[in-house]
């Protein structure tokens, strides 16, 4: 899928396994991987580089609209390595007035070490935590349609899209574009679901397209 956003550079430092222990070992440490392109390829490369443990050194701000553009990229690299099962160290600030919804709609990423913006950030970070698993909110690509499949809020809600505008929204949309981009009616079901998270003036395609099932594909 592309992306129409410009890229900015974003650095992030990698190891080659999970375990702190293991990441101290000779030969673990990938060192800080530049990303410059396109975050689809980048998160690609970063998976081909042997990646296990990836950091993110700035904070994911989605409390200041100005910063739009650099909060989307990291994110889509978050939703994108969570998919892989990468773990992604992360942390995350919320706009207070919406905090509860968006962490909740976010649930389905590797939860952030940090959170900030909520009254009871605390109990929220633990209860992401908590509730966390891989294949919580997922789409997938059938000849023809759209199936999306979201566990966040508790019960498996089930979406099938078939007609070509839901398809092409779904693409514009994976890495980020303004909400202005695509049709406002399409966009409004995709909100009303919960699908898409509004930043600033952008839109961000939530669910991610699974790379590694964690059991066999009937269960999800």
């Amino acid at each position: 899928m592309s992306t129409t956003m410009a890229t900015e550079a974003l650095t992030v430092t990698a190891w080659r396994d999970y375990d702190p222990e293991a990441c101290a070992l000779p030969g673990m440490y990938l060192g800080e991987v530049e990303l410059t392109g396109p975050m689809g390829e980048e998160s690609d490369r970063v998976w081909d580089l042997g990646a296990r443990r990836v950091r993110l050194p700035e904070t994911v701000d989605l409390a200041d609209p100005g910063v739009a553009d650099r909060a989307v990229r990291r994110l889509s690299l978050v939703r994108d390595l969570t998919a892989r099962a990468v773990l992604v160290e992360w942390k995350l600030r919320l706009d207070p007035a919406a905090a509860a919804a968006t962490w909740r709609a976010l649930s389905h990423l590797q939860p952030p070490q940090r959170l900030d913006g909520p009254a009871d950030a605390a109990g929220d970070l633990r209860r992401w935590r908590d509730g966390h698993y891989l294949c919580k909110c997922l789409w997938r690509q059938g000849p023809g349609f759209v199936q999306i499949r979201d566990r966040r809020w508790g019960d498996l809600r089930r979406f099938t899209a078939d007609e070509p505008e839901y398809q092409q929204v779904i693409e514009t949309l994976a890495y980020g574009a303004p909400t202005a981009s695509v049709p406002g009616a399409v966009l409004a079901d995709f909100l009303e679901e919960r699908l898409v998270l509004e930043v600033g003036e952008l839109a961000w395609w939530l669910p991610y397209r699974v790379n590694r099932w964690i059991q066999e594909a009937m269960a999800i």
